[in-house]
């Protein structure tokens, strides 16, 4: 076996341990409000800028598309459908991932892999400070808990960009928009966005303060680990979505059935 797959099993084995420490330093002794409200508002209230200017513009360009390429097959009128659909269940979680990725992973990772160059962590054990309960719990418990809020509100702004193009640009009846969304749009396609973004929020914070924590070699490396954390945060999202999809597309007709009987 190679030294670079020892060293890749290795890292595996350490990422899903990282994981474990965090779920279980949290619920055995939660870490203080005042951490989470810090990183509550700098995940999800500093988020909301970016993530509205990507649903909206997403939002806008998918409502052009979809009326130009159906509007001389006469199926204009799913427009409305095809934004909300793809808003709701792809584009909104994956985009919003993305760009919390972009802004906040990237932030975790270098602060975090500052305070282990300069030996700040090291101080934190010395002092019987626990860093996975005072660094990363406040940041996975503010992940979680943000990341289905801003993707809904993600789609929400990309439904409301293609309603401006559909109608205003295109002078599309805003009824023909609207009409098809609630008889379309089920609580399965709430649930599977809302799922994607969970999930998500655990692999940007995860990786981030992972990459951070193993840090080496003073600002470059801090440098290094930052670009690493953001195209392994990138591709795993990409991978994980795909997998979801399999798997949520497959559990439908149970969802379904289990509504059926319980509702």
């Amino acid at each position: 076996m190679s030294h670079a797959l020892l060293q890749t099993l290795a890292a595996i084995g350490e990422y899903v341990l990282l994981i474990i420490g965090v779920i279980w330093a949290t619920l055995r002794r939660p870490p203080a409000w005042s951490l989470i409200r810090e990183q509550l508002y700098s995940i999800g209230v500093l988020s909301l800028p970016v993530v509205a200017i990507t649903g909206f513009s997403t939002g806008m360009v998918l409502a052009a598309q979809a009326f130009f390429q159906l509007s001389d097959k006469g199926l204009a009128s799913a427009t409305g459908l095809m934004v909300a659909k793809a808003m709701l269940v792809e584009l909104g979680p994956v985009l919003t991932a993305f760009m919390v990725t972009g802004r906040v992973g990237a932030a975790m990772c270098a602060e975090i892999g500052t305070m282990r160059v300069t030996e700040q962590i090291d101080a934190m054990r010395s002092m019987s400070v626990n860093p996975q309960r005072y660094l990363i719990a406040p940041r996975f418990i503010a992940g979680i808990s943000m990341m289905p809020l801003l993707s809904i509100f993600s789609s929400v702004m990309g439904i409301f960009g293609g309603y401006i193009i559909a109608v205003y640009y295109y002078k599309m009846a805003p009824n023909a928009f609207l009409d098809p969304l609630p008889a379309n749009i089920t609580i399965y396609d709430l649930f599977s966005g809302m799922m994607k973004s969970f999930v998500f929020g655990i692999i940007i914070v995860t990786i981030s303060c992972y990459k951070g924590l193993n840090t080496k070699g003073g600002a470059a490396g801090v440098g290094r680990s930052t670009t690493n954390s953001v195209v392994i945060c990138y591709s795993f999202i990409l991978i994980i979505n795909f997998l979801l999809t399999l798997g949520l597309n497959s559990s439908y007709n149970y969802f379904k059935q289990f509504l059926n009987s319980h509702f």
